[in-house]
């Protein structure tokens, strides 16, 4: 078992939704897919936003870094011009579907929206239609989505996140080991499988 923490606003988190079902497949690793949100934890750093921005130098290099690697795995690339985007609702939405059959395609296509179209994400209008395009029940997802109960399971989500020192994402967990980044998925897998 693989726990994924992911966020939609993060650029390494797409590379990783992208691949990790296939990849922990091949290897018979299950996921725990577990979404939340960086921005409180960045917060709690006494950052206002990603450091990619922050940093001048290091969001150039991300980018060309997120170019390169979107080539090397075959993956549609286009910077966005929002980063990091507003991702609070597509968020909800992969809280209710955390444990269903269709949250990898779910997340895929709102990571696509993001980071290969340059779309809005967080809008009633771009959830729907990823939902929609699934075949799913829209208007059941999107009320259980914005439920006060799935609200306060996002908000403890995120706070477990934080206390298990989670700094970023993706953030790869293997029991108590911690893995951080798109480009130590590849270590997460091996060591939940040695």
């Amino acid at each position: 078992m693989i726990e994924f923490w992911f966020e939609f606003g993060s650029n390494y988190s797409y590379l990783s939704v992208m691949r990790i079902e296939e990849l922990a497949a091949s290897r018979g690793v299950a996921i725990a897919w577990r979404p939340f949100l960086l921005a409180p934890i960045f917060k709690s750093f006494g950052w206002e936003t990603s450091p990619f921005v922050l940093q001048k130098e290091k969001g150039e290099y991300v980018w060309r870094d997120m170019a390169r690697r979107c080539e090397k795995y075959g993956l549609p690339w286009q910077r966005p011009t929002t980063f990091p985007r507003r991702a609070l609702l597509p968020i909800r939405v992969a809280m209710v579907g955390a444990d269903q059959p269709w949250i990898g395609a779910y997340c895929k296509q709102i990571m696509l929206m993001n980071f290969a179209q340059d779309r809005d994400i967080d809008s009633v209008e771009a959830v729907s239609e990823a939902l929609d395009k699934l075949g799913l029940p829209v208007a059941d997802i999107m009320a259980a989505a914005q439920s006060e109960e799935n609200k306060l399971n996002l908000r403890r989500q995120t706070e477990e996140a934080q206390a298990r020192g989670i700094f970023g994402a993706p953030m790869f967990f293997v029991g108590s080991e911690m893995f951080w980044g798109d480009d130590r998925f590849e270590d997460a897998l091996a060591f939940a499988t040695r």
